[in-house]
């Protein structure tokens, strides 16, 4: 998978979350080509301007729909498949495991990475495929939620895990949070592992991770299973 971010910042990519662990692993690997684009590069004035004051008024700046139409164009250029637009923005539809899995399903990913009070509506209306927010809250600039968004689909990049069957058993993979997890030692300071996970026995193990998992999310997230909180 190719995945390409538009941002005003792109030394925060950098040595960041995406250098660590599976996601390191995934690029060292060839299993995600990650390529971060500076939108100020496309801006033609001497100021380098990306952005200008709303029109009808109103607080902050707005990103101009020139220079992130001119980025745009350029990185999607560069591969042969134009890729699937996606603009972080709080108006967006919320990440959840299953929008997760439906963007895995593309071979590229373009993220645009928003800043002050947002962009130029046209671009949205004429340039992006999905807007998407990674909650009902308000970050900086789409930064983090493209790290977050990268994170997430990247595990379900086959091989990525090394373990195929790891990302089915994770929470929300079949609407259901995960079961509790334990490891040695199996007892300490008077706090024991249940007895059940040390019997050996597969089949009533298996039947105990599922009534936890049930037993969690209608405790925790009553509204996975349609019930009321």
């Amino acid at each position: 998978m190719r995945v390409d971010v538009l941002t005003l910042f792109p030394e925060a990519f950098e040595g960041g979350p995406l250098d660590v662990s599976i996601i390191k692993r995934a690029r060292e690997d060839g299993l995600l080509d990650l390529q971060v684009h500076n939108i100020r590069d496309h801006a033609t004035d001497r100021h380098r301007s990306v952005d200008d004051t709303p029109f009808g008024g109103g607080q902050g700046m707005v990103m101009r729909v020139d220079v992130l139409d001119r980025a745009l164009q350029h990185v999607q250029g560069q591969d042969g498949s134009p890729g699937l637009v996606v603009y972080l923005s709080p108006q967006g539809e919320v990440l959840d495991d299953s929008l997760v899995r439906e963007l895995a399903t593309n071979e590229r990913l373009i993220l645009v990475c928003g800043r002050y009070e947002g962009v130029d509506e046209r671009f949205v209306d004429h340039c992006v495929d999905r807007e998407v927010s990674i909650g009902d809250y308000i970050v900086t600039g789409g930064e983090l939620p493209a790290m977050v968004l990268i994170d997430a689909v990247a595990r379900h990049i086959p091989g990525a895990l090394g373990d195929e069957v790891s990302p089915e058993e994770e929470s929300f993979a079949d609407g259901l949070l995960e079961h509790p997890q334990y490891t040695r030692p199996a007892e300490y300071n008077g706090w024991a592992v249940p007895e059940i996970l040390l019997s050996g026995h597969h089949a009533k193990i298996e039947k105990w991770k599922q009534e936890q998992r049930l037993e969690r999310t209608r405790e925790r997230r009553p509204d996975l299973l349609g019930d009321s909180p």
